[in-house]
């Protein structure tokens, strides 16, 4: 397959899709990286550590799920049946999440277990729709004139989704709750999902990639050694990625619980509050599609850590003074913004051909499992240590408090080294 060659130009209706699924996609992530671990504390348990399990335990079914649908995917080179079955599963299994509220919360454990593993089933089939499939399938559309363009947009709907998904679904929680807001979305997914079984063609040039020696050895062949040292520059954008998402998730998981249980705003206003400053960020994306498009991956990066220290230590210092608050929220959307805009343009450019579908599930392990895993949890043992003691539903908890902010804010320039790290090898590969 030789489609990074091609100049095809995208159709205004796969542009159409492109939207529609990616929205749809980043909707339902944004809704469990935020709603998800608020409705754990006001259904469940006040517990950071049940949010830190569950965000683990589905980062890792995510990471399988990506891998093994993303290796099936370039076997039988088509994308559209798993974006297809995997949307609607998904939306089915974010309804089941929402009856966990029913649950009797004597048996506190047996409800935690319950409420990990419907968010682990949802993950593995939203991660089969949205990130072994439609991913794929942006990136076989993907060529020398268009991936800037496509970088902007799979970076503009992560931050497009988190606008609807504080500002619309907290109010629509805050009107009517967590089980009939669940069904919303989860029916919203599904619908997505009829959508595209009807409209969504697979991109020209994709053909069928099969190890003679069977699936597992294609599945487990992108653990080689050797593919990493091939693809030197393609591992450090990876771990660029892993280190900037370690110190997003050590505060961005708990970032809606800090909001309501410590600044005391309810659903709606913490999500109006993020939802305007991560509208006006999202105007960053405009300027870089240029920058990216030249090659200036490496000033995009060293500009999105500056941004996102000090929009996290002024969010810290801000407490409950929007005033402060919204520009703090801006500048860490706006290093966000640029980091994922970034980072998706250049490793999308490094794939090797053929194999989309399972370096969808590399990328993966660093954008999602191993941050997922590594910084709420740590966030977590500073909650406990740090946290605002809290009483909800005369159950007793830990709140955030900033913090996390603060440490993530001085983490996020660690970023700066696999970054130093990728640059040596663009140059090695330019020259």
């Amino acid at each position: 397959m030789e489609n990074n060659k091609l100049n095809q130009k995208i159709s205004g209706k796969t542009w159409a899709l492109i939207w529609i699924l990616g929205l749809a996609g980043q909707l339902c992530w944004s809704v469990e990286n935020q709603w998800f671990n608020t409705f754990v504390y006001a259904k469940i348990a006040a517990d950071p550590w049940i949010v830190s399990w569950m965000v683990a335990v589905s980062s890792i079914v995510t990471t399988f799920s990506t891998f093994f649908f993303g290796t099936w995917s370039d076997r039988l080179g088509k994308r559209k049946p798993f974006v297809f079955i995997g949307y609607m599963l998904w939306g089915v299994f974010t309804i089941l999440f929402g009856v966990t509220e029913f649950l009797p919360k004597n048996e506190l454990v047996v409800a935690a277990i319950m409420v990990i593993a419907m968010d682990a089933l949802m993950s593995f089939f939203g991660s089969m729709g949205n990130d072994a499939a439609f991913s794929s399938w942006t990136t076989d559309l993907s060529n020398d004139k268009n991936r800037g363009q496509i970088g902007a947009v799979l970076a503009a709907l992560p931050i497009i989704a988190t606008i609807v998904g504080t500002v619309v679904s907290g109010i629509l929680i805050a009107a009517l709750d967590y089980f009939a807001f669940f069904i919303i979305v989860g029916v919203f997914v599904i619908i997505i999902g009829l959508i595209g079984l009807i409209f969504m063609r697979e991109a020209d040039g994709i053909s069928p990639n099969k190890d003679q020696k069977g699936f597992w050895h294609q599945f487990f062949s992108v653990f080689n050694f050797k593919n990493i040292k091939e693809n030197k520059e393609l591992f450090c954008v990876f771990l660029i990625s892993c280190v900037y998402f370690i110190c997003f998730n050590f505060y961005y998981t708990h970032i809606g619980n800090y909001f309501i249980y410590t600044l005391g705003y309810d659903e709606g206003m913490a999500g109006i509050i993020q939802g305007v400053g991560l509208g006006l960020a999202i105007f960053a994306t405009l300027p870089a599609i240029k920058l990216i498009n030249k090659g200036q991956h490496v000033k995009m990066i060293a500009a999105s850590v500056v941004f996102s220290v000090i929009g996290l230590g002024v969010i810290g210092f801000a407490g409950s003074n929007i005033v402060m608050l919204l520009p703090g929220i801006i500048l860490a959307g706006v290093g966000y913004v640029l980091v994922v805009q970034t980072t998706t343009a250049w490793s999308k450019g490094l794939y090797p051909e053929g194999n989309f579908g399972q370096y969808e599930g590399v990328r993966i392990v660093f954008n999602v499992m191993i941050p997922m895993v590594i910084g709420p949890s740590a966030a977590s043992i500073l909650i406990e240590r740090f946290g605002n003691p809290v009483m909800i539903d005369d159950k007793p908890g830990m709140a955030p408090t900033a913090v996390i902010f603060f440490a993530a804010g001085i983490l996020s320039v660690l970023t700066l080294i696999p970054m130093v790290m990728a640059a040596k090898q663009k140059v090695k590969a330019e020259k």
